[in-house]
């Protein structure tokens, strides 16, 4: 399968071109750092094009890659709400290209956000503490907001949620996402961390997920890429391709 990257110049974009370059089904055809890059990408023939890049680029890049059939595969989070609809009509059109768009490649990410909506079922109260590199452009991350989400959701299902107590320093208890707290923690030296802690009747459970490399996304990504060819219209979530239910 011929291979493309956007965002090639940023640390998941050098990642994902190595990793592509080591599976040996795959073949990197282009790698380019800016959206302006599409016709690289389409001249190099490309039948899949992986993105890591800033959502503009994301936006401008998938609309043309799309609409000539190529399957694009996403990591970029930070979309709003009407650029992921646009990108999923696209997708959803005949002879247009497939997109798998997922906020987290780490499987173990992936596992702990089902865990969290599992376990949303069952206790009254639950915090999400996300903790990334300085450099990450958006804040609560995109883990951090699908976790919040599919607790909320759950919960509807389940037990109702407590109020939480005032605050003396304003948002020092974090944002809220559905009625779920929220805090985003950025420092240098992390890469991508996430706990969530649930709170009941005398006890606590804590799931955490670390990134401790870049590469820990890599088997997530190369799953996605091998999968979206035969993933038709729009997927959001590594979820559906590992049997998880959403």
């Amino acid at each position: 399968m011929r291979v493309g990257v956007l965002g090639a110049t940023g640390r998941m974009g050098r990642a994902t071109c190595q990793a592509v370059q080591e599976a040996a089904d795959l073949e990197l055809v282009a790698a380019v750092a800016r959206a302006t890059g599409v016709g690289e990408l389409l001249g190099a023939g490309a039948e899949v094009v992986v993105d890591f890049s800033r959502p503009e680029a994301t936006a401008a890049a998938g609309r043309a890659l799309l609409a000539e059939g190529v399957h694009l595969v996403s990591g970029t989070t930070g979309l709003a709400d009407e650029v992921m609809d646009e990108l999923a009509n696209l997708a959803g059109k005949a002879d247009h290209g497939n997109l798998v768009w997922a906020p987290n490649f780490a499987l173990g990410a992936v596992l702990a956000m089902h865990f969290a909506a599992v376990a949303g079922r069952f206790y009254p109260a639950a915090e999400v503490i996300e903790l990334h590199h300085q450099g990450k452009a958006d804040a609560p991350s995109g883990t951090a907001l699908r976790t919040a989400r599919a607790i909320a959701v759950a919960r509807d299902r389940g037990v109702d949620a407590p109020g939480g107590g005032g605050e003396s320093v304003a948002g020092v208890r974090g944002g809220e996402v559905d009625g779920v707290r929220v805090h985003s923690v950025r420092l240098p030296g992390l890469v991508a961390h996430q706990e969530v802690i649930f709170g009941g009747q005398g006890e606590v459970l804590t799931l955490r997920h670390d990134s401790l490399d870049r590469s820990s996304f890599m088997p997530g990504v190369l799953l996605a890429v091998r999968a979206v060819a035969d993933r038709p219209g729009v997927t959001v979530g590594l979820e559906p391709l590992l049997g998880l239910a959403q």
